[in-house]
């Protein structure tokens, strides 16, 4: 998270802390991407090596006591919360795109406006591919921007419009990337958010054959998640609380019914099952529960690599001074352990394609997934609107 003002759908600002492997074209590092986001004092003692035996020998907040198992990730883009969670990267969407074109005075309205200036793009002659060329340019300009305020990665979502097409997220990466590199920003700094869908997951495995780390998102089934590590996909992001809203108000999905059956919260069943999987697997992918609700979502799912918790949820958690006798125990509820022992089928050890993905696919998957490509969608639409509104734009 970083620099933007505006609301998205999903966390639009990424915190995240410098890469441990670099990445070439030609041969992938043995090391995944790690994001290293907020990180509290009794995190960083135990890095160092100078932390007692356990995080609840002293008296720390809720907040520093989590942060010890996963790292947390501030869902924010409200400038006046940097300086409470600071974050250390940043993605940059269409959503961040309209809030800062929405301020005249934003530190980055100058990166949109040159990006409305290009030459590149204003000899095309079609309205809808100038508007397109506009909005890669200005997401482009942008994520160089933040690229030099913060230390770590910048991630960058691709059109949802192109979920189903393999090819084209493909080359779109490849703009994006020319257009990074030609504002000096590194490959190894550079994550690129991808649905997905099928054709997405297809397109992350060919990036990362690459060297080009992707960020898969909409994540609603096992079957996504695992066709994602099976490619190598660096990121699979699962959103817990959307997967419980929709068990709340629908039935008639086997995986959230099997779930429900074991007394198990659908969210956080799945967040276990994928980790499990990745971890028996042996796996690079790293996992990011969102859409976390409340303090005991957090609780469930420490020990996995990320979380992406709301402002108020963190507020609770910091402002919680925590001993011994506290009610949680704060233990890992994910080790890598769980991936011996967690029972799968036959199927679904299988090399995940299109057809079985499609068949394992409920309905829970198929709506959300559905839905939130509709969003970023409108998103996009509403930016290339506005870009068609104010163009050619003032002072360039």
């Amino acid at each position: 998270m970083a620099l933007s003002i505006s609301t998205p759908t999903s966390s639009s600002l990424l915190p995240a802390s410098r890469q441990v492997g670099r990445w070439s074209p030609l041969a992938r590092s043995a090391k995944p991407v790690s994001f290293s986001l907020w990180r509290s004092p009794l995190a960083a003692r135990s890095a160092a090596g100078n932390a007692r035996a356990s995080p609840v020998d002293e008296v720390v907040t809720e907040l520093d006591a989590v942060a010890g198992f996963s790292e947390i990730v501030p869902d924010t883009v409200v400038f006046d919360d940097f300086e409470r969670f600071a974050p250390t990267a940043a993605t940059v969407s269409s959503s961040l795109l309209l809030g800062i074109s929405g301020l005249p005075d934003t530190k980055f309205k100058s990166a949109i406006d040159t990006a409305l200036a290009d030459g590149e793009c204003n000899t095309l002659e079609k309205p809808e591919d100038r508007m397109s060329c506009y909005l890669t340019k200005a997401l482009a300009n942008v994520g160089a921007g933040l690229a030099q305020q913060v230390p770590g990665c910048v991630s960058t979502e691709i059109d949802a419009r192109l979920a189903y097409d393999t090819q084209g997220i493909i080359q779109r990466v490849h703009e994006l990337l020319n257009l990074y590199n030609q504002h000096d920003v590194s490959t190894d700094r550079l994550l690129f958010k991808i649905p997905a869908t099928w054709q997405g997951i297809e397109a992350s495995r060919l990036l990362e054959s690459d060297g080009i780390q992707t960020h898969l998102t909409f994540v609603y089934s096992f079957a996504q998640a695992a066709a994602a590590a099976q490619t190598g996909a660096s990121v699979v992001q699962i959103f817990v609380g959307r997967l419980r809203d929709w068990a709340r108000n629908h039935s008639g999905d086997p995986e959230i019914d099997e779930a429900l059956k074991k007394g198990e919260d659908a969210g956080l069943a799945l967040a276990k099952k994928v980790y499990a999987y990745i971890h028996r697997n042996g796996y690079k992918t790293k996992l990011m529960a969102a859409a976390i609700r409340n303090k005991q979502d957090v609780f469930s799912l420490l020990g996995i690599d990320y979380i992406i918790a709301p402002l108020k949820v963190l507020q609770s958690l910091e402002e919680s001074v925590t001993d011994p006798d506290v009610k949680y125990s704060y233990v890992p509820r994910l080790t890598p352990a769980i991936g011996k022992t967690y029972e799968f089928t036959e199927e679904e050890l299988l090399k995940w394609d299109q057809l079985s993905l499609a068949a394992a696919m409920g309905p829970a998957a198929e709506e959300l997934l559905a839905s939130g490509l509709e969003g970023y969608a409108n998103q996009a639409r509403r930016v290339e609107e506005l870009f068609g509104k104010i163009w050619p734009p003032p002072n360039v």
